[in-house]
């Protein structure tokens, strides 16, 4: 409630700021013009701030951008500045003491690139910008054509190095263990798959992916981590941008941000609401086999869902600086979601001889809301040396999932049941960072942080007993579980530079204590441990144009969420995904090889990476011991328990087969990937990646079966697989830009079976009216409508073919206009704080 209070004030207060700004800036008005241009290239430099400070109140800050020809014109009020034009990874230029009482025009100005950031190359392009740094390379959103009207999921299917499956899963190079975080903060949301197809892609300023993080972040996630930016203006003034979208299937949305920021505080907020219908479809082919191999029968199931949804996201906030070198940030984060996705799913029954013998059908309403409340704040402190500084950060949510389903059979037994899976979660955290620069070419950092998450699962299965006609609950898929875990961190890490080489080295230690009770079952685990998790990185600077770097880390993947929940999931009764709660945390040694070389028109960045994953994560899929009994004629009985008593007619047990993760012995992956950035011609860019990888398992697994024999499986398995992705944008006549986006995912071997190769294609076209205030957008995501994922398993008792569609072909058009604020502006004011990660070592 006071938080409530104090937005509202913050509000309330926001006219009179706008008001005050507004009479700062009258009396005697000048101009002040001219061009900025690169330094040997005479390339005009695009949206360059310049800033002038008056000297006689430095509290008058003003300033603008230049325009596509480097140019810049803007008024002032006539008095002495101090005047400091900056760029991205050039060298600042200043002139003091300037006086400005008539229309002045300062020339032309040339910037020189900063030859003494570390390894730090931007490329500039129109839609999409990357910045490869020491530790990580980050990707501006800016306004890609391919995420219009789209969701976080499809900006990261666009990104470099990162792929999303039809299931939404993340990959970084073909490894499934990534840590996401959100502003550099884990997300708070229980099932971050389905948070990231609910967060707009319009919320997003940037992505920094991180291959083999550095000591400075969490170890969690042996193949990498992704940090997801979001949009937080900077520009002085009043400026914002509105989006409004819609599509078919029918989808729409309307979001905006908007900023006002004086020389006191920055006041921001993004809101955003969409409806999305996301209609999917999929199907399991199974051959089921008697013990001597024969043929027993065939089921052929198909499912045909809606995933409809509709939410609410909103973050409000406020930069306060106390001073000039202290800034207190503090951001309200909401987003609320209700979703409804009926399905249907149709198992056609065949005999050995693959003659049709009887149809039965399930439908599943499904129905699903949820909430997420979170609070943040940040403290920076800026010493009087460049780069020294203390950061204090923190943040606690809430979050609370709710999912139902009224589930019909048309078979003659289980003809009605319901699921419930209530699901509360907080989650806690709070860190602290200190970064001190030692002479021009070192710096030390060091800090601490805790997480504490508690997450309460309630799931539900309930059959109707028709004898008494009262839904009684299933102990088959029952079960209560309460998930604590208690994370406390510190590190430190050395950096310096000596010539050409810089060195960063750095240690982790993370104390984990997780407690899982599966409250149903009084069993109860807990898993403590403490570790240690080093990183080095050397780089070598062959030329101003060329670097080599050679880094390594050791990092850590905890099972959380679906993967240790026992039953999340009852849509089919006879393919049920199964949690572990007795997994075990995976290590993963990360050793990476990279170099990077820019030319004139095209730039190349590619990496040789090697990673040791002992205890790794491996799905199976296994027989239950459990039947789903289909009958044709006669009547059965359900017991309270859920067994089924034959009275009469031929009776059907279709097995059911459980898939579940487990942990296997080691893990060994080795690849090798290059991006590319091409620039042919002016009106022409292209840009692709490649991945190859090799992935092997070392293992066996052994379990009792429902019959109680002790069963063994080999896991040994060698798979090589690759992906690749083509972007191509062309500016066609009367500026109508056009983006492809060629996707392919080669097929890959497991220990049960194979993975099939699948192609897919995105299509984006733009135009900018109203002098560049405005953008008219269309794309078209899954062109040929084939994104899907196609799999084969075989095991003793089963052969299958699956393949599975989360989302058909979809076409979006969108229409955003910006005030206050040019297209593709970067937030390029001079900072105040540190950014988003704490300080990066620049040598």
């Amino acid at each position: 409630m006071k938080l409530s209070r104090f937005a509202v004030l913050l509000f309330l207060f926001f006219i009179p700021f706008i008001n005050v700004a507004q009479q700062r800036t009258e009396g005697e008005k000048v101009k002040v013009s001219g061009k900025i241009v690169e330094k040997g290239t005479t390339i005009p430099m695009e949206y360059t701030t310049i800033t002038l400070q008056n000297t006689a109140n430095p509290k008058i800050v003003t300033g603008g951008i230049t325009n596509e020809k480097g140019e810049f014109n803007f008024e002032v009020s006539a008095g002495t500045y101090d005047i400091k034009i900056e760029f991205i990874s050039f060298k600042p230029f200043e002139i003091k003491q300037k006086a400005i009482t008539e229309n002045t025009n300062l020339g032309t100005i040339s910037l020189e690139p900063d030859a003494t950031l570390l390894n730090e190359v931007e490329i500039r392009v129109d839609k999409t910008t990357v910045e490869i740094k020491l530790d990580k390379k980050v990707y501006n959103v800016g306004n890609d054509l391919m995420v219009k009207g789209g969701t976080v999921s499809d900006v990261l299917d666009n990104i470099p190095s990162v792929s999303v499956d039809a299931d939404g899963v993340v990959s970084l190079r073909g490894n499934e263990n990534v840590r996401i975080l959100i502003d550099g903060k884990p997300s708070n949301a229980i099932n971050i798959t389905e948070a990231l197809r609910q967060i707009p892609a319009d919320a997003i300023d940037k992505v920094e992916v991180v291959t083999n993080p550095s000591a400075r972040y969490d170890s969690e996630g042996g193949g990498g981590l992704l940090n997801i930016i979001l949009k937080k203006g900077k520009n002085l003034g009043l400026n914002g941008t509105l989006i409004l979208s819609t599509g078919d299937p029918e989808n729409y949305g309307a979001s905006g941000n908007l900023n006002f920021k004086s020389e006191g505080f920055n006041l921001f907020t993004t809101t955003g609401y969409n409806y999305r219908n996301n209609p999917g479809n999929s199907f399991t082919d199974t051959e089921y086999l008697n013990s001597d191999g024969t043929t027993r029968n065939f089921i052929n199931e198909k499912r045909y869902n809606e995933r409809v949804s509709e939410g609410v996201n909103s973050n409000f906030g406020i930069d306060l600086y106390l001073d000039k070198s202290t800034t207190w940030t503090n951001i309200f984060n909401y987003r609320k979601n209700n979703g409804n996705n009926p399905e249907e799913v149709t198992y056609n029954n065949f005999d050995a001889n693959h003659e049709n013998q009887f149809v039965t059908s399930r439908f599943n309403d499904q129905k699903s809301n949820s909430q997420n409340v979170e609070y943040s704040t940040n403290f920076t402190k800026n010493f009087k040396k460049q780069g020294h500084k203390f950061t204090i950060d923190a943040s606690f949510s809430t979050n609370d999932d709710h999912d139902n389903s009224q589930i019909e059979n048309n078979s003659d037994v289980l003809k009605f049941e319901k699921t419930s899976n209530d699901q509360s979660q907080t989650r806690n955290m709070i860190q602290s960072d200190y970064v001190l620069p030692i002479g021009k070419n070192s710096q030390f950092e060091a800090g601490y942080k805790g997480e504490f998450n508690k997450l309460l699962t309630d799931y539900e299965v309930d059959t109707l007993n028709t004898l008494i006609n009262r839904y009684l609950p299933n102990p088959r898929y029952t079960n209560e579980l309460q998930y604590n875990e208690k994370i406390n961190a510190l590190y430190t890490q050395f950096g310096t530079k000596i010539k050409k080489f810089s060195i960063l080295l750095g240690m982790r230690w993370e104390d984990s204590n997780i407690t899982i009770n599966q409250l149903t079952t009084s069993d109860f685990n807990n898993k403590r441990y403490s570790n240690f998790f080093p990183s080095a990185f050397l780089t070598y600077e062959v030329s101003d144009q060329s670097s080599l770097s050679l880094s390594y880390s050791r990092r850590i993947s905890r099972p959380r969420g679906r993967q240790i929940n026992p039953f999340s999931n009852y849509s089919s009764n006879i393919n049920i995904f199964q949690g572990n709660p007795d997994l075990n945390a995976a290590f993963t040694d990360a050793l990476d090889l990279g170099y990077l070389k820019r030319w004139d028109k095209l730039t190349l960045s590619t990496s040789m990476y090697l990673n040791k994953t002992t205890d790794s994560f491996q799905f199976i899929r296994k027989e239950s011991g459990d039947f789903v009994p289909v009958v044709s004629g006669g009547k059965d009985i359900v017991n309270n328990d859920g067994s089924v008593t034959i009275v009469d007619g031929e009776d059907y047990d279709i097995p059911v087969i459980l898939s579940t993760p487990i942990n296997l012995a080691t893990e060994y992956r080795f690849g090798f990937e290059f991006t590319l950035n091409y620039s042919p011609y002016k009106w022409w860019k292209l840009n692709s990646n490649f991945n190859f990888f090799r992935n092997q398992t070392d293992g066996d697994y052994t379990y009792v079966d429902f019959k109680g024999n002790s069963i063994s499986q080999n896991f040994d398995n060698t798979a090589y697989s690759w992906f690749t992705r083509l972007t191509s944008k062309v500016t066609l006549p009367y500026k109508i830009d056009w983006q492809t986006n060629l996707t392919y995912n080669g097929p890959q071997n497991n220990a049960q079976g194979r993975s099939l190769g699948v192609f897919s294609a995105n299509l984006g076209f733009s135009k900018d009216l109203f002098k560049d205030k405005a953008t008219v957008a269309l794309n078209v995501q899954d062109v040929f409508n084939s994104r899907k994922r196609i799999s084969d398993t075989n095991l003793p008792l089963l052969n299958s073919h699956s393949e599975m569609q989360w989302r058909v072909r979809q076409i979006n058009l969108s229409f955003t206009y910006r005030f206050n604020k040019k297209k593709n502006e970067k937030e390029r004011q001079p900072k105040r704080d540190s950014g988003d990660d704490g300080g990066d070592f620049q040598g």
